[in-house]
């Protein structure tokens, strides 16, 4: 199937999947993940429709902003390193994967010197693995306090990667725990965060039952070896 079917049918899970949700009616939002994605893959996915994209390297989404403009909201949704933050802050609307003090502070000062908030999410690790990015759950309380006291920064919610499974049922535990972290950090805390980002092409309606509230999907819209995005 091409972009036009992929995307209608990627719609129509996340609708259907909406209704076994813990909040029915709160809207999901779609991030199409365009890593490797050609610039005329993407202009057809905006041209149907698409909500937001998603790059995980900076240096490709300067290039494919330089083709595409700004019709739609840029995610920074891969690994962002310290020293690509001046270049990311002024391409995303959102960067969803702080996982440490000294990121969030690099994102403040170029916050601050561009007069502006810069959204960002939490990425938490929710699996012991040296290799995987984000901060323990048991370390998310600190660095959310320690994030929401920055001036620059904006602290919208939380994200996370659940590991890969042939049985996406397998990763209903982790999207749980992160709904309940996200709880329990409002409530600790005494914020507000609006966004639950987890979910991709391989178990992104798991996600949305256990309260998801942004799914990235590349795969499922645009093809590719089934991996994470």
């Amino acid at each position: 199937m091409g972009i036009r079917e992929n995307l209608s049918l990627v719609r129509d899970r996340i609708k259907q999947a909406k209704r076994r949700a813990p909040n029915p009616e709160d809207p999901v939002w779609l991030v199409g993940v365009t890593k490797g994605v050609s610039v005329e893959q993407m202009r057809e996915a905006l041209m149907l429709g698409l909500e937001a994209v998603g790059e995980n390297r900076v240096q490709e989404a300067k290039e494919k902003v330089k083709e595409l403009g700004r019709p739609v909201a840029w995610h920074m949704v891969g690994h962002l390193q310290t020293n690509k933050v001046r270049d990311a802050v002024p391409i995303f609307d959102l960067i969803h994967s702080v996982d440490s003090l000294r990121l969030a502070r690099e994102i403040e000062k170029e916050g601050s010197l561009l007069g502006r908030k810069v959204p960002v999410l939490l990425q938490v690790a929710l699996q012991a693995k040296e290799t995987q990015f984000g901060v323990p759950s048991d370390a998310a309380t600190l660095l959310a306090k320690e994030i929401t006291s920055l001036t620059h920064v904006t602290l919208m919610g939380l994200m996370t990667i659940a590991p890969l499974a042939e049985d996406p049922e397998r990763t209903r535990p982790y999207f749980r725990q992160l709904r309940e972290l996200k709880g329990r950090l409002e409530k600790e805390l005494k914020i507000k965060m609006g966004i639950l980002s987890m979910g991709m092409s391989s178990d992104f309606e798991i996600a949305i039952e256990e309260g998801s509230t942004l799914v990235r999907i590349g795969r499922a819209i645009f093809g590719g070896e089934w991996s994470h995005e």
